[in-house]
């Protein structure tokens, strides 16, 4: 978004109106007022969306209430130069009816430029057309400088490929802004993982060519009674107010005359060569031309990516075989035992070798003093110990020596 960028729309903007006609429908203050919203539309840009005035709080979010922060700040601050300075007022001798009509007309134009508004224009447009009535000036004028905004697709591709470039480049530079800030990637703001020919493709199938298209049909809606009016009694017996929607406080006005009430040779000629056709022809022609490039590329790079993907996974394949290799080498006896000193440490039960878990010796009841299960010597009791009928024989035989003594 720069001085270039300006004057590239502008450009277009003047294309647009010679090359379908519409400048035959407009008033010459009008045609004025869509020059100037295009020169001034993106004045004092700051390189950065609306999004990033909003996060980051910025004095221009602030000032504006976070809608349409950037569109409402390119009005204000061109209108502010040309009140500041006499010398770069280029709107001193317009009357005040003249300055005040043009001054609506161009904010309506450069606040419809927010890409928020996108959808919701070109759908109120479609809604016009389907309507009997005649095309409201400032909404058709509104889109025009709408689709000039946003028309590199339908240019040749090395133009569309570089201002791709340039808008990507102060995206990313956006991007880096945000990491800094530790803000999350705005879209298309990450340099590291945006698919530049991917985003182009969704970019004309899903903004470009239904913006143009709709376009084409209000031009078409527009044009075409002036290029049949003209055909048959010339361009001086137009009359503005039976083609369109102007409203009773502009049929009053005489002091600025209609492009279209120019009865000279050149002007008949120029409305009279009008062929829409060949307009729509032209601008698909570069969108699809441009659109295939980019899908080439995309295709391109989508194998680059996989190649990049199998060789980073091939690297970590490698990088896993040696500490492979050295857990194969290792002891059995050492893995056993660290295997055995695992379970211990885990908690598990400790199993003899027939596989079933050691039962806890039994207590002895209170009193009883004796084991149930002696300890057995080479198949023999323990001397320490004496079996219960050994001992109740040695009793009797006390006795019994008692008895006869």
């Amino acid at each position: 978004h720069n001085l270039i960028h300006a004057a590239d729309v502008t450009q277009t903007v003047h294309y647009l109106l010679l090359k379908t006609g519409m400048v035959h429908w407009l008033t010459e203050l009008e045609i004025f007022a869509m020059i100037f919203a295009a020169a001034v539309h993106d004045y004092e840009h700051t390189g950065t969306t609306n999004n990033f005035h909003i996060q980051t709080r910025s004095d221009t979010a602030i000032l504006y209430n976070d809608r349409s922060v950037l569109e409402s700040h390119h009005v204000s601050a061109a209108y502010r130069l040309l009140q500041d300075d006499d010398e770069m007022n280029i709107l001193y001798n317009l009357s005040k009816d003249d300055w005040r009509e043009l001054r609506a007309l161009v904010i309506e134009m450069v606040l419809a430029t927010d890409m928020s508004c996108h959808f919701q224009q070109v759908k109120a447009m479609k809604n016009y057309l389907q309507q009997p009535e005649g095309i409201d000036k400032p909404k058709a004028l509104s889109l025009l400088l709408h689709t000039a905004d946003i028309s590199h697709p339908a240019k040749s591709f090395d133009l569309h490929h570089r201002w791709t470039t340039s808008l990507l480049e102060e995206f990313f530079r956006q991007g880096d802004k945000e990491a800094e800030l530790g803000l999350p990637f705005s879209p298309l703001c990450d340099r590291k993982s945006t698919l530049v020919a991917q985003s182009q493709i969704g970019f004309i199938d899903f903004i470009v060519v239904p913006t143009f298209t709709v376009l084409t049909d209000m031009m078409e809606r527009i044009v075409t009674p002036l290029i049949d009016e003209a055909s048959h009694s010339g361009l001086s017996s137009f009359r503005r107010s039976s083609l369109n929607s102007i409203s009773s406080d502009e049929t009053k006005r005489h002091s600025v005359k209609s492009v279209g009430s120019d009865s000279s040779s050149s002007g008949q000629s120029s409305l009279l060569t009008v062929d829409m056709k060949n307009f729509k022809a032209l601008w698909n022609e570069e969108v699809y031309q441009n659109r295939e490039r980019w899908k080439s590329q995309a295709a391109k790079e989508s194998e680059e990516r996989a190649k990049k993907e199998a060789e980073e996974q091939a690297q970590q394949e490698e990088a896993m075989e040696p500490q492979e290799i050295h857990t194969a080498s290792e002891d059995p006896e050492q893995k056993e035992d660290k295997s055995d000193g695992e379970a211990s440490e885990s908690g598990e039960v400790s199993r003899p070798p027939d596989g079933n878990p050691e039962e806890p010796e039994e207590e002895a009841p209170p009193g009883n003093t004796m084991q149930h299960s002696p300890p057995l010597q080479n198949g023999e009791l323990s001397e320490e110990i004496e079996s219960p009928d050994r001992q109740q024989n040695k009793n009797k035989e006390i006795k019994a020596e008692e008895v006869m003594e």
